[in-house]
């Protein structure tokens, strides 16, 4: 759009270039959650009580 004025095109840039910077900072620097492992839900009781 040529009525737009250019300085507002650069403006729209620099402002997506540095959310484009900050986002990969915050996720090189935030670690996402570690996951609970499948072994420690699992119960280690053998005797089953259902079962006679």
């Amino acid at each position: 759009m040529p009525q737009m004025a250019p300085l507002l095109w650069l403006y729209l840039f620099s402002f997506f270039l540095i959310s484009l910077f900050l986002f990969m900072i915050m996720n090189y620097f935030i670690t996402p959650y570690s996951k609970v492992e499948a072994s420690s839900l699992k119960t280690l009781k053998t005797d089953k009580d259902w079962k006679w």
